[in-house]
């Protein structure tokens, strides 16, 4: 029995896809779609390729622009797939990403007859018992998503976000045809350095969160819950009652969004506050709490009436953890001291990159110019955008992935030092971060996180000192009983007899022993210090290391003997 929902869904694959190529060879991308073959795809692929023609003007313009205007005219998935493009310097050229932050969506809205529709198919019979009223002229169009004023029951004014009818089902559609260009281009493009399929995967999962506004809900709540001590930092109010995955009910901020504010109206320190708590709210979210809006533009930013701000649009997020926030602070600290060695570590710590690179003479020159450009100055004088976008250049000439949530991280600090240069040019972002910056840095070189380290190491070795006798035993019954074997391959194997095996063995037991006895003493030592009146443990740690010593010497004067 045939499935109707699989022949629906693959002609309309057929159908758009048919589309992109057309689009695709239209703005003069005709040997790209031969050596991928995607004109396979589908039936009459290649004679829709061959009657598709290049518009005149096509050849003269910059690759860039061609991709950007191909994007536009595909629309919905694919213009959000080149913004999210735009954000990854490790992935595509500089002046293909700056091209592609010129995109927008310019979608058509969506007839309110339609966004009646999806709200009955949301709520039902009790629509009317939610909302009071709603505007029927929509207050912003998006690929994603419609957005109408509306009033509650109770008299609050809200706004509404309701995704698109039908974008789940074209989202699929491309998706798909995203999924097989990427596979047909990692099989026959082999120089790229990245996964096409792995963009794809992971552009599918954000989108999959943006169309689903209970993600986006939760994500605005938990902001507002971080920035609860700050009443001058702001996110939207979530109504729940009224909430679905399909439709989004917030708070109506009022304020003008930074993109439409006319800034020369403003004094320096209006401007000046602005600046600050923007900056002090990207660098808490990255830098604190771990949790951060990825898209920190002006036009999801909200100048309010008591002189705060408030974000918007929290769908896009990302979220970052400790360990790659101080390897992030290890890099900056490394550039700024000129330590070549610790950059490399640094940036085989942030990113999938082969660990042998760092002693390529090649990489390490490059790195070496890199670090150049950064090297001898201070935090305060730092261009942190500058050199994190360096960074990411030099992982691209390289072919070395980061993880997608660091790159939100840079873009998300990049985009509010250029929002912030706009505002004020004499606001120093990075001054301004400082104290979060700096309590970093504490964390990953000071006196405490020293100690730290020191006492999860000290856990670690009594760990091993509670397990090493049992291990110690067995290898000590297993060369008793003569059944100790360790695997090698040496070249003359077999000149060796028992006896030296049996000396060898000896001679890694006792190594053991000597290490254990090392470590357990010095965790003694230590401990010992913590205990006021108490020198047994000292005494007791002291001993075996005079032991340990002791086997020490023993070892090289048993093996003379053995030469002689």
């Amino acid at each position: 029995m045939s499935d109707p929902i699989g022949i629906r869904r693959g002609i309309r694959n057929t159908k758009r896809a048919a589309e992109v190529i057309k689009v695709l060879a239209k703005h003069g991308f005709q040997q790209f779609l031969s050596d991928t073959g995607i004109e396979r795809m589908i039936e009459r692929g290649q004679e829709i390729l061959l009657r598709s023609k290049p518009e005149a003007a096509t050849p003269a313009k910059p690759f860039a622009v061609r991709v950007r205007e191909a994007l536009e005219e595909l629309g919905g998935t694919f213009i959000k797939l080149g913004q999210v493009l735009s954000t990854r310097p490790d992935l595509v050229p500089t002046d293909l990403a700056e091209e592609l932050r010129s995109l927008r969506s310019n979608c058509p809205t969506v007839p309110y007859a339609e966004i009646r529709k999806r709200l009955e198919e949301e709520f039902g019979d009790k629509l009317d018992e939610y909302f009071q009223s709603i505007d029927e002229v929509p207050l912003a169009a998006a690929s994603i998503a419609q957005v109408h004023r509306a009033v509650l029951k109770d008299g609050t004014h809200v706004v509404l976000k309701i995704v698109r009818p039908g974008i789940e089902e074209t989202i699929e559609s491309d998706i798909d045809i995203l999924t097989e260009l990427a596979r047909l281009t990692e099989n026959r493009i082999s120089e790229l350095g990245y996964s096409p399929k792995e963009t794809v995967r992971e552009f599918q999962q954000e989108l999959t969160r943006e169309v689903d506004l209970i993600y986006e809900g939760r994500s605005t709540d938990r902001f507002r819950q971080n920035f609860a001590d700050d009443p001058k930092i702001h996110f939207p109010i979530v109504y729940w009652p009224s909430t679905t995955r399909r439709v989004l009910t917030l708070e109506h901020v009022q304020g003008t969004l930074l993109s439409e504010t006319d800034f020369s109206s403003m004094s320096p320190e209006q401007r000046r506050t602005i600046c600050e708590k923007g900056s002090e709210a990207v660098f808490r979210q990255c830098l604190e709490h771990g949790f951060f809006h990825a898209d920190p533009h002006p036009g999801n930013i909200f100048a309010t009436a008591d002189g705060g701000i408030c974000f918007i649009d929290c769908g896009m997020t990302g979220r970052i953890d400790r360990q790659t926030m101080q390897s992030l602070a290890t890099l900056v600290m490394s550039v700024i001291n000129s330590d070549l060695d610790k950059v490399l570590e640094a940036t085989m710590s942030l990113c999938d990159a082969d660990k042998a690179l760092k002693f390529d003479r090649t990489f390490r020159r490059d790195a070496w110019s890199f670090m150049a450009r950064f090297e001898r100055g201070t935090i305060e004088s730092l261009d942190m955008a500058g050199l994190l976008n360096e960074f990411f250049a030099l992982m691209r000439r390289y072919r070395i992935r980061c993880p997608a949530d660091l790159v939100f991280l840079i873009k998300a600090i990049s985009t509010i030092q250029g929002a912030a240069r706009e505002i004020d040019p004499t606001f120093n972002l990075v001054a301004h971060g400082r104290p979060q910056l700096e309590k970093l840095i504490r964390d990953r070189y000071g006196f405490t996180a020293a100690r730290d380290r020191l006492l999860t190491s000290a856990q670690r070795y009594l760990s091993l000192m509670e397990d090493l006798p049992d291990e110690v035993r067995d290898v000590l019954d297993q060369l008793r009983r003569r059944e100790f074997s360790v695997n090698l391959r040496h070249h003359g194997i077999d000149r060796l007899n028992d006896d030296t095996l049996e000396h060898a063995s000896g001679t890694i037991a006792v190594g053991l022993v000597i290490a254990g006895l090392l470590v357990g003493s010095s965790v003694l030592i230590l401990a010992e210090r913590g205990m006021e009146g108490s020198t047994i443990l000292r005494g007791v740690g002291v001993t075996g290391i005079v032991i340990a010593i002791v086997l020490a010497i023993t070892l090289p004067i048993r093996w003379i003997r053995r030469r002689k």
